[in-house]
């Protein structure tokens, strides 16, 4: 199976706001942001397309013109109390413990990132692995930095080292 990994295109919110889950839209260069993204895949031959249901996931999802099943464990990290909340103004309090063990500490009425790990990793393991598929999956920087974790069998305290900028496209 060959798969192609991709992050959303840029979210049309203020930087320094925290979104996680919140359904937000993209900004007014989408459609720039998904020619360079077309122009990576080989979309003739895709067979179906996975995305977060996630307004940011599935406008790009759904133009590549190929069926789309869209799963909530591809959603990016639930920062409950803290969605939609500048990383500026939210408590130091709450936000310590969760910096110092981010990996296991959930966030207050969210989750932690090896939670996001299990919904992600389970997602990947339910696919059909035939060996002449060629799909697309569109997610989330927290969702592909945990699956690729996984895979490369790299700690999910380091994950952040791989870097995925909006748009990225990785080939698995």
């Amino acid at each position: 199976m060959e798969i192609y990994v991709i992050r959303h295109t840029t979210p049309d919110i203020a930087k320094g706001i925290c979104y996680g889950q919140s359904d937000i839209g993209v900004v007014d260069t989408f459609d720039q942001e998904k020619e360079n993204i077309h122009r990576q895949l080989p979309l003739s031959e895709i067979t179906t397309v996975y995305s977060s249901p996630l307004l940011r996931c599935k406008l790009l999802a759904e133009t590549f013109q190929k069926p789309v099943v869209y799963d909530e464990r591809l959603k990016e990290l639930n920062f409950g109390d803290w969605e939609l909340q500048s990383w500026d103004a939210i408590d130091q309090k709450e936000l310590k413990p969760w910096m110092d063990d981010f990996v296991t500490t959930p966030v207050p009425n969210g989750e932690s990132y090896i939670a996001l790990q299990k919904r992600v990793v389970s997602f990947y393991q339910s696919l059909p692995h035939s060996s002449s598929q060629k799909i697309i999956i569109v997610s989330h920087a927290g969702s592909l930095r945990a699956l690729l974790s996984y895979l490369q069998n790299i700690s999910l305290k380091d994950s952040f080292n791989i870097k995925i900028a909006y748009g990225d496209v990785i080939q698995l």
